[in-house]
């Protein structure tokens, strides 16, 4: 998906719908497609950006401080990200005390807003621009501060010490040292996971860890049939120099031994990089929690304005309301349906999709829009 050193940001969300029980089965929803056109598309300003906004109007005016603004610096110059809560929190220099209430009160509401406990704790990171922008940000220099926008996006707004704000274009690198104030993807995707899992859980969709392992269904007593990933690749052109690192995880749903909707989330942490090919060896289906023997692959990617508590309330009141009777019933269609059109529509959330996937199914299989392609095989868990 993107570099590691771009940074680019977004949870790769794969949703992995099962839709087994008989007969051949096809491909049953219009694949969302993504903007790839010149033109410019509105821009829907969430409240998680909105306070993103507030925060780099605030950190660019409080940069006038030269103690500050050095600090600010050294530690942009010293790793990928930085915490802002935790280097204001620090600092003896006052406006960075004083910009410190300001960013701890936006962390939590952030996490609010995305559906997070409290417990998540900050989630604003700064960082530099770009690689080639560290030969100008010298002691001298008063960067602006910018705030990561949607892939699609022509320009940036940053932000100068004197809290004007300033276009800039996505099409290059500016020459001029550029902070992007952006969100701790891997945190927030690590708390929504657990989110999502408690919810799924909460419903009876899924089973949590120690829940699973004392599960007289969750494997027979000589081990389990799995479907292992041992090669992955997602390409998406649409990879801008602002953004930040991709989160990946998938959600794997089919109906269990009981007959009821199951989600199991998978994490796949390693999918960073477009046209790159992965080979995780990644357990992704174990058999032995569904029913029947069928699944489909929907490869999703979050936004600013992702609320992990809302996903998990949409999939789950869309899949209860779907039962087991016995003939093909496409979850698939319940799970989409129910998550929000803006998912589909001028961001490129939507990725790939994979159908018909068996506990005998191996080789590559290709996605359904020639976004992605996968390898997998068969996989017999054993129990010691």
């Amino acid at each position: 998906m993107v570099s590691r050193s771009s940074k680019r940001r977004g949870v790769l969300i794969g949703v992995m719908l099962s839709a087994v029980i008989g007969g051949t089965v096809q491909p049953a929803i219009a694949l969302p497609t993504r903007d790839t056109g010149d033109q410019a598309t509105p821009v829907r300003k969430s409240p998680v950006r909105s306070t993103e906004q507030e925060i780099a109007r605030a950190l660019s005016a409080s940069l006038r401080d030269p103690q500050w603004r050095e600090q600010v610096r050294a530690a942009v110059l010293g790793t990928e990200d930085v915490d802002l809560q935790a280097l204001a929190g620090r600092t003896a220099a006052p406006q960075g005390r004083d910009l410190l209430a300001s960013v701890s009160a936006a962390d939590r509401r952030i996490a609010g807003l995305k559906g997070l406990p409290a417990s998540t704790g900050s989630l604003l990171r700064i960082r530099l621009g770009a690689p080639s922008m560290r030969s100008h940000l010298n002691a001298e220099a008063t960067p602006w501060i910018a705030v990561a926008a949607d892939d699609n996006a022509k320009a940036l707004t940053a932000y100068d010490s004197q809290g004007h704000a300033h276009a800039v274009g996505t099409a290059r690198i500016p020459d001029r040292p550029l902070y992007v104030l952006d969100i701790d993807v891997t945190k927030a995707h690590r708390a929504g996971l657990k989110v999502l899992r408690k919810a799924f859980a909460d419903k009876g969709l899924t089973s949590l860890p120690s829940q699973a392992a004392n599960s007289a269904d969750a494997a027979s007593t000589a081990g389990w049939w799995a479907t292992k990933v041992t090669a992955v690749e997602v390409n998406d052109d649409q990879e801008p120099w602002f953004k930040g690192a991709a989160e990946m995880f998938s959600l794997v749903t089919g109906f269990g031994q009981d007959g009821t909707a199951r989600v199991d989330s998978v994490d796949m942490p390693y999918l960073d990089d477009e046209g790159t090919v992965y080979y995780p060896n990644q357990i992704l289906v174990n058999w032995s929690n569904y029913k029947y023997n069928l699944a489909d692959v929907v490869m999703m990617e979050d936004d600013d304005g992702t609320n992990y508590r809302a996903l998990a309330q949409a999939i789950t009141t869309a899949l209860l309301t779907v039962t087991d009777q016995g003939t093909y019933i496409p979850l698939v269609n319940a799970v989409l349906s129910a998550i929000p059109d803006s998912w589909f529509t001028d961001d490129p959330d939507y990725v790939e999709s994979w159908y018909t996937l068996a506990q005998n199914s191996s080789g590559r299989l290709n996605g359904a829009s020639g976004n992605g392609w996968m390898t997998v095989e068969p996989y017999f868990v054993e129990e010691f």
